[in-house]
């Protein structure tokens, strides 16, 4: 079936059926494109996108596919240079704001924390954001925001034995 040939408009595939059908091919050529772990992720989340969509109105699944796909890895990459920029910021608050014992003790502790904790702590703590900020700029929930620096917090008390 090329990218281009229509789906018959009586088929009843159903969301699972589309998945087993093009799932194998959208994943090859994500891997191609972006490698083998983000493109199994991708696969997932293209996915959830369209399930909302009944599968007899997906007149051209490889093209629809495709392009939900690519754009879920834009989507992904701006997030990335958004929270690389953010975290870009974080090193000049620390050279200025520590002394030097404190601030390569804080550094070791930040750089050892989970990413997650990690990214929701230097843009709350250097960058000086608001948990809503954080949350647009890490596209999460606000709810997430607070479990995450709750964790990132406990993380360094417990490395600075509090």
């Amino acid at each position: 079936m090329t990218e281009a040939e229509q789906m018959p408009v009586d088929a009843d595939d159903g969301l699972n059926r589309l998945y087993r059908r093009y799932g194998d091919w959208l994943n090859r050529r994500l891997r191609a494109r972006i490698g083998p772990d983000m493109a199994a992720d991708v696969v997932q989340e293209t996915y959830l996108k369209i399930a909302p969509y009944a599968a007899a109105d997906i007149r051209h699944p490889k093209a629809f596919l495709w392009k939900v796909a690519l754009n879920l890895v834009r989507d992904h990459h701006r997030k990335e240079i958004r929270r690389s920029s953010a975290l870009e910021q974080f090193r000049p608050v620390v050279a200025e704001s520590a002394p030097q014992v404190d601030q390569i003790m804080l550094g070791e502790i930040v750089a050892s924390m989970p990413q997650l904790y990690r990214d929701v702590f230097v843009l709350s703590r250097f960058s000086g954001m608001t948990y809503p900020e954080i949350a647009r700029t890490l596209a999460i929930s606000v709810n997430t925001v607070e479990r995450r620096m709750s964790g990132a917090l406990e993380y360094c008390a417990s490395r600075l034995d509090l």
